[in-house]
Formats: structure tokens, C-alpha cells, sequence
């Protein structure tokens, strides 16, 4: 098998391609046969120590994989050998093979694209639990999504209509905005050259927007969490942008609004049972059309260190997917 290893925590371009035996399950383990991985931010993050999770050197970097299961360790029943399977975890999904624990490992349904199965739970996981669960959204509310035509972006864009919801998709550019507008998006800010709280106050006629949906932070947080309408909700999905903003609290108080923090990986890991609910819903609307991965490019996994370039860029519209052949 080949494997990307981290030995450091240099970023992307300190990883190295490698041949390495391949892996036995141990017991409790599956041994998948990767088929595709997608690129998550956190992924990038964790290469370069910045992420609040840190795997123990020298590792495999990938976080959300699918494939095919080639074996099963001691004590494991299922999934069958030959399955097709998602895992979602911190580490191991950049290569040709990985040994995972059985509880991480999602049995895909029949239908189930597997390069889908590799763009799926994290992101759409992630915007499920925080618009309807966080937010409490409800139909015919007013969601403004940040950053929009990225990976978590079109799945919260996707999902907040399948929910009823009126969305309003910001991202940096006209183009990425025709993109969100093809998804769904009721209205799009480009605010590479818009002014987003201005822009908000006329397509909301001045009320205001009645969830945020923030995985980027940075220069954008002030002017959203000022448009928030009355009892507003302010999701905390990340900081694509790389600064973790210091906001007017006082806002709040003035507008009844909260702010509310989005930890999916904990969440998956504390309340297993909502996490299962939410995967059954998360399929029945992939069955029927509701929601999709938006690929915007597939790579071989050879040229990881050309994926992360993108995403460093924001170059990236939807999800990457790294496939080997």
C-alpha cells in the first residue's frame, strides 16, 4: 500500500508518499480498501498543528474516506467483506488502505455513490446538527450561509431548503455565487465586492436574518452577527479565514439573539443516537434528490499536496476528492 505520512507538523508540504506494508485489522478493526477521500479544512489545520485535535506522530492524515471493506478483524461481524462503506474519523483516509475501528465505519446504502460516501457525512453532518438542531430552524426562516460555495457551504445551503428555509448563499465572487444560485440559494451576496450588511438590509426589507451560519469568521462576522434579526441565531461552524473574530456582545442582549457553538466531532462522539437519527434522515434525502456532494474536482491521491493548495487558496468550490485507481 502507499500512505501519506505526517512526520511533523510542517503543513502540507512537509508530508511524504510512501510505500508501507500493508495494515492487518486488529481486534474490533475493519480494513478498508480506499476508494476515494474528500479534503475537510480541519484536515489542513491538523497537518499544521492548529487543529484542537492532534494524532500522534508520525500518522496518516484524511479524516473522511469511503471504500470498500477488504477484511475484518477478531470479534468484528459486520460489515460484510466487500461492503461498501464511509468512515469518518481524525486520521488515515490519504492512501490506499486503512485500518479503522468497526464503530467508525458507516455501512452505505444501496445507491449510495462511494465517491459520495467519501463528501458526505462530515459536511453534511455537520450543517444537519447545526441548522436544525442548534438553530431550531424552522420553515419560512431567513438563513444567511458564509462562505457558501465551499465544502460545508453548498451542504448547509442544501440542507437549510430541504428544512423550508428562505437561504441567502454569501461567497467571494459572482461566479461562486451562479454555483449557489444553481444549488437552491433564494438570493446571493458576492462580498468580494458587496457590501454584506448593506446588501442583507434590502433582501430582508431591514428585519434582518434569522440564522447565521458561520464557518469562515474573520472580516465577515461583525457585519453578520449586525444583521441578525430579533431572537437571531448565530452559528460557530469555524474559521476558514483564519482569524477568530472579537465580536460586540452587547448585540445580543439588544437583539435577544444567541450564539451558538457547532462541535459536530463531539457531538458524534457524546450523543451517538441523535448522530444515527441524523444519518438516516441525511439518506433519505440523498434517495430522494434533496441533497448531493457538490465535486468540484477528483485527483489522484498521489497529488495531495496540489488539493491542499487549493483549498489554502480558496480556490475550492464544493469538495475535493482524492481517488485512487
Amino acid at each position: 500500500m502507499k500512505a501519506w505520512i505526517c512526520e511533523s507538523l510542517a503543513g502540507a508540504g512537509a508530508l511524504q508518499w510512501r510505500e508501507q506494508p500493508t495494515p492487518q485489522p486488529g481486534p474490533g478493526q475493519v480494513r478498508i480498501a480506499v476508494r476515494a477521500a474528500s479534503l475537510n479544512f480541519p484536515d489542513l489545520l491538523i497537518v499544521e498543528g492548529k487543529y484542537q485535535f492532534r494524532p500522534p506522530l508520525p500518522f496518516v492524515p484524511g479524516s473522511e474516506y469511503a471504500g470498500h471493506v477488504e477484511a475484518l478483524g477478531e470479534g468484528v461481524r459486520g460489515p460484510a467483506v466487500g461492503s461498501t462503506v464511509a468512515v469518518i474519523g481524525n486520521s488515515g483516509g490519504f492512501a490506499t488502505h486503512a485500518c479503522v475501528d468497526a464503530a467508525q465505519v458507516i455501512a452505505l446504502p444501496p445507491g449510495f455513490e462511494v465517491e459520495h460516501g467519501a463528501a458526505f457525512a462530515f459536511t453534511y453532518g455537520t450543517s444537519l446538527h447545526a441548522l436544525a438542531d442548534r438553530a431550531q430552524l424552522q420553515p419560512g426562516e431567513t438563513v444567511l450561509v458564509l462562505g457558501a460555495a465551499g465544502g460545508v457551504g453548498t451542504a448547509a445551503l442544501q440542507i437549510a431548503k430541504a428544512l423550508g428555509a428562505r437561504v441567502i448563499a454569501a461567497a467571494s465572487s459572482d461566479e461562486k455565487c451562479a454555483r449557489c444560485a444553481e444549488l437552491g440559494a433564494d438570493a446571493t451576496i458576492a462580498y468580494g465586492r458587496e457590501d454584506l450588511r448593506e446588501r442583507l438590509r434590502e433582501l430582508t426589507a431591514g428585519r434582518g436574518v434569522d440564522v447565521v451560519y458561520d464557518p469562515v469568521g474573520g472580516a465577515l462576522a461583525e457585519p453578520a452577527l449586525r444583521s441578525l434579526a430579533w431572537r437571531g441565531r448565530y452559528l460557530v461552524v469555524g474559521f476558514a479565514a483564519g482569524t477568530i473574530p472579537a465580536l460586540p456582545w452587547n448585540l445580543m442582549l439588544l437583539k435577544g439573539a444567541a450564539v451558538v457553538g457547532v462541535f459536530w466531532g463531539d457531538f458524534v462522539r457524546r450523543e451517538p443516537q441523535a448522530f444515527a437519527r441524523d444519518l438516516g434522515t441525511l439518506a433519505q434525502w440523498y434517495a430522494q434528490g434533496r441533497i448531493r456532494p457538490v465535486i468540484d474536482e477528483r485527483l489522484p491521491m498521489s497529488a495531495l499536496p496540489a488539493a491542499f493548495a487549493r483549498m489554502a487558496a480558496r480556490e475550492v468550490r464544493g469538495k475535493l476528492l482524492l481517488v485512487n485507481d
